[in-house]
């Protein structure tokens, strides 16, 4: 069984008691669920009409129910990086910042220039990111892996940088060695779009450390991020593969109020299975995690616009990330902090203001 929130209202005012729930502490409310089962067909349930709906299901479909109920109207437990909270009451923006020669977007900018690189990261810091995400190792198709000593030559010294400058830092990294050795000079949370399954060491690394990490979906992670999917639905396949990945994280020693989670936009699917996954996100509030949408810059938004180049997608990625944010994302992965930070605080301006209009 899957349910999703739909039905988003403004405010709860003058609904029914109980006609509208927070989305996971959240600042959406919404007033119904979509019910899902593999094979069956789609059904919508009101909020106020929950406890008799579950009460006339089986007994292990009640317990399933009321689970994914009980995830999905959590608030988020705030993430501690360093001196800095993470909140999840309202949206977050990750900003990527890129030490590669060959990234798809900014390759080369950074490369073998560390303080110009945490430069730039202090910048995108001020400008209203909350994490600065770094890579050493590019991730688009094609991209050849990089010696793990290679990798942590291009990020730990921006690492030292970031962190002497008061920064949360993100490292995006497939690698233990890469993982313990910026944990150790300051980074905070590891991002890795393997979700610790392309490094058998990498499960202990973050378990050891208690730091938080973002475990993506890809469809044969311990090959490489952009195996073929061959989904039966895109939408319930990531989160079926998500929801065991999340189970086995914590079944190793990570604390699930530590785990964020991210459907893997461009990583092993097609533009259909894309369009699936950010329609139906709110399914993933399911999970019990923060979900991060990462579609900044990419295919998807080509696809969609006339074959736009990487470096002109700026309006569909900021697009993206208010369609992310729409539907209950508390992390938006970006490239253009300042565009998408000030679309957030007009978007979250507009939803104060409808909360409390009469």
């Amino acid at each position: 069984m899957y349910l999703r929130p739909v039905r988003f209202v403004d405010t709860p005012v003058g609904l029914p008691d109980g006609g509208a729930l927070r989305l996971a502490g959240g600042m959406l409310w919404f007033a119904a669920y979509e019910v899902r089962e593999r094979g069956g067909a789609r059904s919508v349930v009101p909020v106020e009409a929950f406890e008799p709906w579950v009460a006339s299901l089986s007994p292990a479909k009640a317990e399933r129910a009321r689970l994914l109920h009980r995830r999905i109207t959590s608030p988020r437990t705030p993430l501690m990086l360093g001196d800095r909270v993470l909140r999840f009451d309202q949206p977050q923006v990750m900003v990527i910042l890129n030490v590669t020669p060959d990234s798809f977007s900014d390759g080369g900018r950074h490369v073998d220039d560390p303080a110009g690189a945490a430069a730039v990261g202090v910048a995108m810091a001020a400008a209203g990111a909350a994490l600065i995400d770094l890579g050493g190792e590019s991730t688009r198709p094609g991209a050849a892996t990089v010696w793990e000593g290679d990798e942590i030559a291009r990020v730990v010294p921006v690492v030292e940088r970031l962190a002497a400058a008061g920064v949360a830092i993100s490292v995006d990294t497939r690698k233990a060695a890469v993982m313990a050795a910026t944990l150790a000079a300051g980074a905070h949370l590891v991002n890795d779009v393997a979700a610790l399954a392309y490094d058998p060491r990498a499960l202990d690394v973050v378990a050891a450390s208690g730091c938080p990490v973002v475990l993506m979906h890809s469809p044969a992670p311990a090959q490489g991020p952009h195996g073929c999917g061959g989904y039966r639905d895109p939408l319930l396949d990531v989160f079926d593969w998500l929801e065991a990945r999340v189970e086995a994280v914590v079944a190793a020693g990570v604390d699930r109020a530590k785990i964020v989670v991210d459907p893997g936009i461009g990583f092993g699917k097609a533009l259909s299975d894309n369009l699936a996954l950010v329609n139906g996100l709110a399914l993933f509030h399911g999970l019990g995690c923060p979900v991060m949408l990462g579609a900044s810059r990419k295919r998807i938004i080509g696809a969609l616009s006339n074959e736009a180049p990487a470096d002109q997608r700026l309006g569909g990625s900021v697009a993206l990330a208010l369609a992310g944010v729409e539907r209950g994302a508390q992390i938006v992965r970006v490239h253009d902090v300042a565009e998408t930070v000030q679309a957030i605080r007009v978007w979250r301006g507009l939803r104060d203001a409808a909360l409390v209009a009469p």
